[in-house]
Parts: C-alpha cells; structure tokens; sequence
C-alpha cells in the first residue's frame, strides 16, 4: 500500500497516471474537464509536467475517470 502524500495524493496512483497519459497536453484535458484545469499553465504544457502541482479539483477529476476506466475514452474522444 503506497502512502499518502501532501493533499492525500498516493504516488503509486498518480505515478500510473503519468506513465500512462503524462505526455497528454493540458490543453486535451481542458476540453474535457473545462478550462479551469490546470489554471495557470499552458495549453502546450504535457500532464507529466503539471501533475505534481495540480490543484485538489483538477486532481481529484483525472483521478476519479482514472479509478473508473474512463480517462481513456475521455481523451480518445477529445482528439475527434
């Protein structure tokens, strides 16, 4: 069992997040989640460069379609 880490992230969990979808833009992720994602950062910045500095909402949405299995049909979806 991984530990908790600061905002109660586990980083096994979100290591499986970035090996996955880390090269995705966050530019794809705001045509999912809005363009509140990742506030602060650009459109061209990759996930695995943000991931450790997203806010508890951002976070906490990746996660969930994560935990569901369907971030990848999310951002299957977003690039038609």
């Amino acid at each position: 069992m991984s530990k908790t880490g600061l905002d109660n992230r586990h980083r096994n969990h979100d290591g499986e997040i970035s090996h996955k979808h880390g090269a995705t833009l966050v530019g794809t992720f705001r045509k999912i989640y809005g363009q509140g994602f990742a506030a602060g950062y650009p459109a061209t910045e990759k996930l695995s460069d943000v991931l450790p500095q997203l806010n508890e909402t951002s976070l906490s949405q990746l996660r969930r379609d994560y935990d569901t299995g369907h971030l990848e049909h999310k951002i299957a979806k977003s690039a038609k």
